[in-house]
């Protein structure tokens, strides 16, 4: 019971909606489902599911190690509750990329992004990436395609090869990936404006800009994408890593100091906690077990 309103397949057609016109839509990262409705209720456009953040949840680094089982419970978690529609990052197709459409879909997602690398894939702002071919990657999206029963199943085709193969494959494979059907394109590691505005002149469809931090790409705002002719922008590990340097710093505290009292400023009250858990929205008349007001609480 997470009280939303809109059905899988509203979501989906909002997005495909949004997409058509020219605002920028943005979707920061959910680590959890309680990070997912913070997003919603401050008011973006999507919620987005890294796979680099799935990995750093299981204390795993981003080579993937994780599963179909896993992301995809996950995920599903994450895009249920909110109204937002949810993109996931399903890294290289999890071998077979038929099943793996098909599992997503069912699990409630607004759509999915599938990468060229092979399968011991990694971060796509390292280097020593290794890549598969173009034909093997355009056969996984025309599989993709064919998979999907919803046409509004957004399938974006991201490619690493700008810091494998240079600038000039990579526009050569994204020409390649929209003809065979990729809704959108994702050009991972684009170093500044010049090489975003590029990939724009050469791609037909709808284009996705990772403004992650600590990587290869220039951190481009709002308005410079839009201006570049962007569609979606992603903040893939941004909501984790605000996180787990305030855990990590909290608990050094806690660790050094003895108690909490020095960092209770910095902590989440229980008041905007229940609050954003919709409490008061769980009370059934004349229950009293069940009957619960977030006055009072700090």
């Amino acid at each position: 019971m997470h009280f939303t309103k809109k059905t899988v397949t509203e979501k989906r057609l909002e997005l495909a909606k949004n997409l058509k016109s020219k605002k920028l839509l943005r979707f920061p990262g959910a680590y959890n489902p309680l990070c997912a409705k913070l997003i919603a209720e401050i008011g973006f456009d999507g919620v987005y599911v890294s796979g680099g953040v799935m990995s750093n949840d299981l204390g795993l680094p981003d080579i993937g190690l994780t599963t179909l089982d896993q992301v995809s419970y996950r995920s599903s978690q994450i895009a249920r509750v909110t109204d937002l529609p949810t993109i996931v990052d399903i890294d290289t197709g999890f071998g077979n990329c038929e099943k793996t459409i098909k599992v997503f879909e069912s699990k409630g997602l607004a759509g999915c992004h599938l990468e060229d690398q092979i399968a011991e894939k990694r971060c796509g702002h390292l280097d020593n990436k290794e890549l598969v071919s173009t034909d093997e990657m355009v056969k996984k999206i025309k599989e993709s395609v064919k998979a999907r029963k919803d046409n509004n199943f957004l399938i974006i085709a991201r490619t690493d090869a700008n810091s494998v193969e240079g600038l000039d494959k990579t526009l050569e494979r994204i020409k390649a990936y929209e003809e065979a059907g990729a809704d959108m394109i994702f050009p991972e590691a684009m170093k500044d404006e010049s090489e975003f505005e590029k990939v724009r002149k050469v791609a037909k469809g709808y284009l996705l800009a990772n403004m992650t931090e600590f990587g290869k790409s220039k951190l481009l705002d709002k308005k410079q994408l839009e201006n570049l002719g962007y569609n979606l922008v992603i903040y893939p590990v941004s909501t984790q890593r605000l996180a787990m340097q305030n855990v990590e710093m909290g608990l050094k505290s806690i660790f050094n100091d003895g108690h909490q009292n020095n960092i209770i400023d910095k902590m989440q009250t229980r008041k905007r906690l229940y609050e954003l858990v919709e409490y008061e929205k769980y009370n059934t008349p004349d229950k009293k077990i069940t009957d619960f007001s977030t006055e009072g609480h700090e």
